[in-house]
Order: structure tokens, then sequence, then C-alpha cells
């Protein structure tokens, strides 16, 4: 027994295998490393190919871009880990900024209150949402697709299909376009927005039953968890920051338009799958998504600076969705 001993004491075990030493390092941070690393790469490539790049008066306008992109893709990344979609959040941006501005301007409401009704507004369709995929059991595809369509619709007939640029106060573009001190107020709220759903993702209750959700649902319902209602309160925040985003889209174009919006649902789902949230549920971050989004918006706007006409620009979109999407499973595959 102390030969054993001795030669227990004198070996150490051998190192762990690579595999343990992969899920030590954790799926999560190799994507999280990863897609800063795209993001080095092209902010380093674009500053080559453009001089315009670099300059803090261009970040500053990226910054206002992506501003909506994250602000929506906040609240869609835990609802992609629950393993749902919504692809309304297009429609929902157009019918908010029309309602923004038709509350200030033709009923005469003061902005302040105009900007919770039409988020408000927002938040309505994401109850419909939330209700059409836990109660009917319609698959967040089907039920948010249709969504997408009456939410449009809407926004077309709410202004009789016209732009709404007249009567509207004189403060409506401060909140898309006005500073605080020397920062522009879309990068305050971006900020303000990020922060409160990182802390749900990791302190609160919401966030790690959204895990749960997307890892097995089975398993989250035997657990106790009520899905139905965290599926319901996710689409519901959906709806409440697409509606918002809207208001500020509309706020910083200085009118309320129901063409807006059209394929803004692929901007975010794109950022959050960049962003290393899984297609399939169970992964994701809100900061990865933040990371993303600056992806998707550096690219159009170096391609902007570069003058690359926006059709080729839609061909670049979609080859970075399908490369999203293989490298969220390549990396699943490697990792596991």
């Amino acid at each position: 027994m102390k030969t054993d001993t001795v030669r227990s004491e004198s070996n150490p075990p051998p190192p762990p295998a690579r595999s343990a030493l992969r899920l030590q390092i954790g799926k999560d941070s190799v994507q999280k490393l990863v897609i800063v690393g795209i993001l080095l790469v092209l902010i380093i490539t674009l500053s080559i190919l453009s001089k315009e790049f670099l300059t803090l008066s261009n970040f500053s306008n990226v910054t206002r871009q992506v501003a909506i992109v994250i602000i929506t893709g906040c609240p869609v990344t835990p609802l992609m880990i629950t393993g749902n979609i919504d692809l309304s959040v297009g429609s929902v941006v157009a019918m908010t900024g029309v309602l923004v501005a038709i509350f200030s301007s033709t009923f005469g409401i003061p902005l302040w209150l105009s900007v919770i009704l039409a988020s408000l507004a927002g938040g309505l369709a994401g109850v419909v949402n939330g209700l059409m995929v836990t109660r009917l059991r319609i698959p967040s595809v089907i039920a948010t697709l249709g969504t997408m369509y009456v939410v449009r619709g809407i926004a077309y007939v709410v202004c009789d299909g016209k732009t709404v640029n007249l009567g509207l106060p004189p403060d409506f573009r401060w909140l898309g376009g006005g500073f605080i001190g020397p920062i522009p107020v879309p990068m305050v709220l971006t900020a303000v927005v990020a922060a409160i759903f990182i802390f749900i993702q990791t302190k609160t209750l919401l966030g790690k039953y959204s895990f749960a959700i997307g890892g097995n649902r089975v398993t989250a319902v035997l657990s106790g968890i009520n899905v139905n209602l965290i599926v319901l309160t996710l689409f519901v925040l959906v709806g409440l920051l697409a509606g918002f985003s809207g208001v500020l889209l509309g706020s910083r174009m200085g009118v309320g338009m129901p063409t807006v919006g059209l394929g803004f649902e692929f901007d975010v789902i794109v950022a959050v799958l960049l962003g290393g949230t899984s297609i399939a549920g169970g992964v994701g971050s809100v900061a990865g998504t933040i990371v993303g989004a600056f992806i998707v918006g550096l690219l159009g706007n170096g391609l902007n600076l570069m003058n690359v006409h926006t059709f080729y620009q839609s061909i670049l979109k979609g080859l970075v969705l399908v490369v999203a999407v293989v490298l969220d499973i390549f990396l699943k595959e490697k990792l596991e």
C-alpha cells in the first residue's frame, strides 16, 4: 500500500486531454474570440482600402446606423437562444416610426408620450407573436412571417401610404440625431439597452431559463420552468425594443415612412448569428450580438465609402449570413 501511495504521489496524473481542454475553454469563449478577430481584420482591411474609414466622424455615423440593430438584437438574442425567431421586427420598425410621427403631429400628443405609445404598439405585436407561438403552437417562423405582412400593411394604412413629415414638433429629430454633450443620443441609448440585456442574460432567471429552454425544452418543462411565460415575455420584449428602434429611425430621418425597415429583420438575424448565437438555440450572448452588429455595420459603411453598388452589398450580406451559419455549425462540431 505504501508503494502504491508513493507511486501515485511521485507520478502526477497525465495532463488533460485535448477534448477536456476544449471543454474548459468553452464553445462560447472560442466563438467570441473568432468574431472579435473578424471585426479587427475587417477594420484593418477597410482602413487600408479607404482613407475616410478610420475617422471619428465616420465611426460616429456607423454607431448611429447600428444603434437600432443592436437595440433590437439585444432581445432577439435570448429569443433565438430559446430556439425561436422573429421575422416581423422590420415591419414593426416601419409601423412605429409612422405612429410616432402621426401621434406627435396629427394628434398633437406630446413627443415623450408619442414615443411611449408607439413603442407599446410594437410590444402589442410581440404579444400577438408570443400568443401564436405559445398558445396556438404555431412555429415562430410562420407566426412572425404572418405578423410581418400584417404589421407592414398597418403601417401603410395608418398613413394612407404617404410619408408623414408635416406638423412634426421641433424636437422630433433629437432622439435619433441629437447629442448629449459630444456623445450622440442613439449611442447613449444603445449602451443603456445593451447593459440592461447583458445583465438580464447573465444575472436573472429570464436569461438562465432562456438557455435551459434552448438546450432542452423537455428538460426545462420537467424542471418546473414556465416555458410559455418565458417565450411570451421575450417576444414582448422584442416587440417593444423593435418599436423603440422604429421611433429612433423615424426621429433620425425626421419623417415617418411606411417603406423603411425592409430587410431589417435579416440585418438583425445576421448580427445575432455572427455574434455566436446558434440557430438551433441553447448558445449565444448579447455581447457577441453587439460585435456582430458592428461587423455588419462596418462592412456596409466601408462598401459605401468605396462606392460599391447596393446590389453587390445585398449579395455580400447574403454571403455573410451563410458564412455565419456555416461557422456556427463548424464550431459546434469541433468543440463537442
